[in-house]
Formats: structure tokens, sequence, C-alpha cells
């Protein structure tokens, strides 16, 4: 497109204000509200991650106008309160920045990774003492409980190991791991409510989440792997299935199970 057909940011900003115009707008624009949106800004952030774990750069361009589109839709809505508007969200995100990295606009030098990492958490506290939220000493502090857990789960363990309350490496979360698993086979054992399952299940995930972190592998990455993974082999199954005249759901367990590890195999 050419400089004259390109489109700004403040033709965006217009382009929503338009949309929710009450009386020219969208009218599925104009009932919208900051909670019915937030659940489109979460599902586009992993439309984002999911673009780049493909490699699909034309879809990530989609992609991240999208998850634009969503600040400056809760933006529009803020303007409309009396809240704020967009270009305080880019001088409120601009400040944060600057005063986070003293060490890059500024002259603090760190001797390493960790203790920027240190001070990171330092500048966090001062924020929240700043904004007068009530004092939490506790090393856990500010963690939001708006995070998927999983992450928060990450984000607790990583705190956790500011004070040096961590494994050594995966080897002894292996070990809890498995001690955790032979935990969940005791409670079906014996006939547990639903309650202790979940417990113990949750137990599990904890540790799986400290496994991913001790290999400093991202837990939902992976998760997100794992599930086009099982996709891609279970749709192969069916086409096999079809292929044979027949469907995946005529098939009993062991033909089915035949036809998942045919379906593997295709992938070597």
């Amino acid at each position: 497109m050419s400089e004259a057909g390109r489109h700004s940011l403040d033709d965006l900003l217009a382009i929503m204000a338009r949309l929710r115009d009450p009386a020219r707008g969208c009218p599925w624009d104009v009932q919208q509200d900051f909670a019915s949106i937030a659940p489109y800004t979460i599902e586009e952030a992993y439309e984002v991650a999911d673009a780049i774990d493909r490699g699909d750069f034309d879809d990530l361009r989609e992609e991240l106008g999208d998850l634009l589109l969503q600040v400056v839709f809760h933006a529009q809505m803020a303007v409309e309160q009396g809240r704020f508007d967009f270009a305080d969200v880019v001088q409120a995100i601009s400040t944060k920045m600057v005063r986070r990295h003293p060490h890059v606009f500024g002259e603090v030098q760190y001797e390493n990774l960790d203790a920027q990492k240190q001070a990171w958490e330092e500048l966090k506290a001062a924020e929240r003492a700043a904004r007068g939220e009530a004092h939490d000493a506790s090393a856990l502090a500010g963690i939001s409980r708006g995070l998927p857990e999983w992450k928060r789960a990450t984000k607790l363990q990583q705190r956790a190991a500011t004070v040096g309350f961590d494994w050594p490496d995966h080897r002894p979360v292996l070990d809890k791991l498995a001690e955790e698993i032979d935990e969940v086979r005791a409670e079906f054992e014996a006939g547990a409510a639903p309650a202790r399952l979940e417990d113990e299940i949750g137990d599990v995930l904890f540790v799986v989440a400290n496994l991913a972190r001790h290999a400093g592998v991202d837990f939902s990455r992976a998760l997100r792997h794992a599930n086009a993974k099982f996709e891609r082999r279970f749709r192969r199954m069916e086409q096999l299935a079809t292929g044979e005249g027949g469907t995946l759901a005529g098939h009993d367990l062991a033909g089915q199970e035949a036809l998942w590890r045919r379906a593997k195999l295709d992938e070597c």
C-alpha cells in the first residue's frame, strides 16, 4: 500500500470511536463493556502466540492488529467514562519502561542478570507502595490473581526462588513429580471424593509447571505443541479409518490404538 493509502493509529482510534457511536455505530460494539471484551483480549493474545509458533508472519501481522484493536477498544470505553484515553495508556507504559530500566535510560549498572531481576522486583514493590497498596512484605506480593493459573504457578515459584526456596536442578523435581503421581494413584484406589482428587491432581500440575521452569520450557507453549500434535495425529487416524472404508468411531479401542500407532509412524 502506498504511503498515501496507509492508515495511521489516529485512523484506528477514529474507527473505534465510530463503531462505539450510539447513533451511527455497530450495535454489537456499542453494547460491549470492559468485562465482556476481556475474554476477547486474552484470546487475541493467544492467537498472537500461535502465529509465532507456526512461523506465520502474515498471520502474525493480522493477529497483532487484532490485539491492538483490543487495546484501542478498552481505551475508547475508558474515554466514554471520562477515565483515560489511548494517549494516557501510551504515556503510562512509556514512563514505566523508562523507570524500570535505569541501566538503559540512566546511569545505573548491574553486576549481572540476577541483580537486574532483583532490582526489577524492588522497583515493582516501590510502585505498589507509591499506589498506596497495603504493605505486603512477602516475596510473593503483587503476583496478579488474574493470570492463567499455570502462569501464576510459575511466577509463585520464581518469586520463592529469589529467597532460595527452590530445587537445585530438575532431578529432585522429577522425584517430586513421581511422588505426587503416586499420591493421585492412591486416591483413585481408595475411591477418593472429587475434591481429594482435585487437590492431588493440582499438586501434580504445580510440580509440572515447576519442572517446565527448571527445564527453561514455556509451559503454555509446550502444551500448545502437545495439543497441536494430538490434533494432527487424531485427524490422521480419521483419514486412515476413512481410507479403509469405515469411521474412527466404528473401531473398538484396540483398533483405534492401532490407527494411533500408524499415525505416529507417518510422522517419522
